[in-house]
């Protein structure tokens, strides 16, 4: 890991790289009339478990990337999600006007869920939307990571559009990261500590050429970071490469919770026993050791699943709104309940609610790709 800089380093370093930007230099996957944030600032990007103004949302599967077969579901999955989290938090979720009569239907009278105009290609808010980062005057901003299809895997002409949208409707500032990632490639405590994937962020299919130093330099200043943790993750197994959201997520600071395969068969076996020794030996940016709690993947799916090697079977998708856990079940029952008890461990006090959003799985995601928070 590259040492992370102190905080006069990442300003002097920000402010170089914008002189540099502004006199015509351009940095790799980003143009230079891309806008740079303003070190002065002093933006973070807070814990998930901090309070929360809403939950973003996008009503946006489509016939044309999920299959007609699947639609009907995943819709479904959609609203009981919004359903959910609205007896927590407001939800705001984008619609295609063609569809919010059907939207609609599906929510039928549930409060706290407000629909809001917009053109999309698909669900996955957390990555096409924006990460919000605040200030201590009580400022918010809305980081604009670039989405381009995960690597150019999907269409997305409408969903790169989608962070500048948010953050308009969200009256916070835009800004643009000068770098490509996706908001489930990054995991943070709110002081000071992330968790990246390499396999998605250090990736030519995003930032091709650039150096981990270069990707930290870029990072660092805007989301209030001064280390991050680098697990591997995997390459060209998922559409993702491998999102951090799927393997690592604080639960708050100074306790991770991370998943871990039992099935010597699947992929992922090897890469998440990398990562739980990763993590048990790091300590975070308070240079505190981490608390590492584990999620073991259920050992079995209901049974129209068992042939989709797309379906996303892992607890670790969790979502952290007020007061409750949103989490996944899968139809094993002993697994079901373990990762029911972890989840109790890691969030004294709040209410784990636990659906079958297995429309969302079968499309190789999970509620926590689904949502995008914006802090309180």
């Amino acid at each position: 890991m590259t040492k992370p800089l102190d905080r006069r380093s990442f300003l002097q370093r920000t402010l170089l790289s914008a002189a540099a930007l502004a006199s015509g230099a351009s940095v790799a996957g980003v143009g230079k009339n891309t806008p740079v944030a303003a070190a002065v600032d002093d933006w973070y990007m807070p814990d998930e478990g901090e309070a929360h103004a809403c939950t973003w949302m996008a009503f946006g599967p489509s016939a044309a990337i999920w299959g007609d077969d699947l639609l009907p579901l995943v819709r479904q999955n959609l609203a009981t999600l919004a359903r959910t989290i609205g007896r927590y938090e407001p939800v705001r979720m984008l619609v295609r006007p063609r569809e919010r009569g059907i939207a609609k239907g599906l929510l039928g009278d549930a409060k706290g869920v407000e629909l809001i105009d917009c053109p999309i290609d698909d669900l996955w808010i957390r990555d096409t939307g924006p990460t919000f980062v605040i200030n201590d005057r009580d400022g918010l901003a809305a980081v604009d990571f670039n989405f381009n299809g995960w690597g150019r895997k999907q269409k997305h002409a409408q969903d790169a559009k989608v962070a500048a949208f948010v953050a308009k409707q969200a009256k916070a500032q835009h800004l643009r990261a000068r770098l490509v990632m996706e908001g489930g490639c990054i995991e943070v405590d709110g002081e000071g500590t992330a968790i990246i994937t390499e396999s998605c962020t250090l990736n030519r299919n995003r930032n091709p050429g650039m150096s981990k130093a270069q990707f930290e330099d870029r990072l660092m200043p805007l989301m209030g970071l001064d280390k991050i943790l680098w697990l591997p993750g995997i390459k060209g197994r998922d559409i993702t490469d491998g999102h951090t959201d799927f393997y690592a997520r604080f639960a708050r600071p100074g306790v991770v919770v991370a998943g871990l395969e039992q099935d010597p068969d699947i992929h992922d076996y090897d890469v998440t026993r990398s990562h739980l020794e990763i993590l048990r030996k790091a300590t975070d940016a308070k240079g505190r050791k981490l608390e590492v709690l584990t999620l073991e993947a259920p050992s079995e799916v209901r049974p129209q699943w068992q042939d989709n090697n797309e379906f996303a079977a892992g607890y670790i998708g969790y979502y952290a709104c007020n007061s409750a856990i949103i989490m996944q079940q899968f139809g094993d029952a002993d697994a079901d309940a373990k990762a029911q008890a972890t989840l109790k461990q890691a969030f004294p006090g709040r209410k784990i609610e636990a659906l079958n959003m297995d429309g969302i799985a079968a499309g190789g995601g999970s509620i926590h790709c689904a949502t995008q928070q914006q802090p309180a």
